[in-house]
């Protein structure tokens, strides 16, 4: 069935929070489901509330995906009290009972997002992308990208990942990495993990002829 971009209805947010737990892999960082299904919200949440462009595909009524972008300039798309309490008691909890995991991993892309922005004039940072990884059709981040990009022309937008997640994707449609950052999170349930962190970058370009 053809994708379409259409709005995200809210009975589906549910089910973005379980594309970006399997598609980031938050599972190997925490094992316990419950603390997996919380931070998974947290996460959603957060973005949601950084969010001023909100792109979601589906398939019929399918959710096939979502991309959340943060443009300088431009009003929040969305808002809720809830939502942002949730976000910040979360956030007040890890940092107090993860801080040797929560706070190496922010920091490098801190001190990597700092460097970058003394180079180039940053516009937006894609915060959030996940497809539903049931849903055997292909191109659904290649679509939410195109669709950004429209909404964006001639912007430098950026985004970070890291050596867990599937970061060729980016380099596959034009991003290149600009900055990389080996860190050591001190996990609870895991012990120490290693991992890269990454920081992408891409200039929009402008439509032919203008």
């Amino acid at each position: 069935m053809e994708l379409q971009i259409k709005p995200l209805k809210k009975q589906d947010y549910s089910k973005a929070i379980r594309f970006a737990i399997r598609g980031m892999n938050f599972d190997r960082y925490m094992e316990n489901k419950t603390v997996l299904d919380l931070y998974g919200r947290y996460f959603w949440y957060m973005e949601m509330g950084r969010a001023s462009q909100i792109m979601t595909a589906y398939s019929g009524d399918e959710l096939a995906g979502v991309l959340l972008a943060e443009m300088k300039g431009e009003p929040k798309a969305h808002t809720s009290f809830w939502e942002s309490l949730f976000v910040r008691i979360f956030d007040l909890v890890q940092h107090h009972f993860a801080e040797n995991g929560v706070g190496p991993y922010d920091s490098a892309n801190g001190d990597m997002l700092k460097s970058l922005a003394e180079e180039y004039k940053l516009d937006g940072e894609i915060c959030f992308l996940a497809a539903n990884p049931d849903l055997k059709i292909k191109g659904v981040g290649s679509l939410l990208l195109s669709e950004l990009e429209k909404r964006e022309p001639g912007k430098r937008i950026y985004l970070f990942t890291d050596s867990n997640c599937t970061y060729q994707f980016y380099e596959h449609r034009g991003f290149e990495r600009v900055r990389e950052k080996k860190v050591t999170l001190g996990l609870a349930e895991k012990g120490d993990v290693e991992i890269s962190c990454y920081l992408y970058s891409k200039a929009i370009a402008e439509p032919a002829g203008e």
